[in-house]
């Protein structure tokens, strides 16, 4: 990019904040257009700070996908909300997500009332429109408003698409001016080693549905280049009991081989080599309180 583009490029960071479950992660796949973040059904399935990277015209979008913001009970929700927040800082504007359909409820308020709080410009995204009805979304909306304060109100759905080329175009022209802070063809700013275990735990989600707990964590323990090109990777999933283990192995093991079946395609697709995805079940009772664990996942110990 030559000097006098760059002195016309607009690059800025927006976090993307709210309540579990109203669609964050997928927002920021669809404005990047392609996954940087795991999405699943399952409430609170992001847990650390997630950053896409988008381009609209000659404007780079750093968006920060956070976790959930709730009312945290046990040390890895006060980790996780403290990340939320903490994806916060430094932002040159904050999205506030809710689900259309859902509205407003306790789930939201947290969310709401730590927003007050925020000196940023803020702004109301409304997501899942194609499911919700019309009345009640202007409903939800003049309520927040008169509660936070909004710069703009969009109603998008990020599954679908809808109104997210106007809110992209909106988020390029608010970004200060200023050069890129990422090459064109970077995405995110997560390893590809992050990238594995974070595919893998979404397998679980999807596959296990509610017979899996929410806690469930995944390890990549080893991550190597085969001299052929492809990829060798050995994963630990870490559950809490050993009930869990036989539902995530299933019967014969085939549900396990099922995961990792599935981890492994997507994988390969990402990242664009031959992956050889070994995966290992562990019973390890109290991971919660393993400060290692929180490492190796990327989040913050919190007393």
């Amino acid at each position: 990019m030559n000097e006098t583009a760059q002195n016309q490029t607009r690059c800025g960071v927006v976090a993307v904040v709210g309540a579990p479950n109203a669609g964050k992660s997928t927002l920021v796949n669809a404005l990047v257009g392609q996954k940087v973040a795991i999405t699943s059904p399952k409430a609170q399935t992001t847990r650390t700070r997630v950053m896409g990277v988008a381009i609209e015209g000659d404007a780079q979008l750093i968006l920060v996908d956070t976790p959930g913001i709730f009312e945290p009970k046990r040390r890895l929700d006060r980790a996780m909300v403290q990340a939320a927040w903490g994806g916060a800082q430094g932002a040159d504007l904050i999205a506030l997500v809710i689900d259309g359909k859902a509205g407003l409820g306790t789930k939201l308020e947290r969310a709401v009332e730590g927003l007050k709080e925020r000196k940023e410009p803020k702004l109301l995204i409304i997501n899942k429109v194609d499911i919700a009805t019309k009345e009640k979304l202007l409903v939800h909306a003049e309520k927040l408003n008169a509660s936070v304060g909004f710069e703009e109100i969009f109603f998008v759905s990020a599954a679908t698409g809808d109104g997210l080329p106007q809110f992209k175009a909106a988020l390029a022209k608010m970004m200060p001016e200023g050069p890129w802070h990422f090459p064109e063809d970077q995405v995110s700013d997560a390893t590809d080693r992050m990238l594995a275990a974070e595919i893998t735990r979404e397998q679980l989600y999807h596959q296990l549905h509610a017979e899996l707990p929410y806690a469930a964590a995944v390890e990549t323990e080893k991550y190597s280049e085969r001299p052929d090109g492809s990829l060798e990777i050995h994963q630990q999933i870490l559950i809490g009991r050993p009930t869990q283990r036989a539902i995530v192995l299933g019967k014969g093991g085939q549900r396990l081989k099922q995961i990792g079946s599935q981890a492994r395609a997507e994988l390969a697709a990402l990242i664009g080599k031959p992956v050889h995805l070994y995966l290992h079940v562990k019973v390890k009772e109290d991971w919660e309180n393993d400060r290692s664990v929180y490492r190796d996942i990327g989040l913050d110990w919190v007393e």
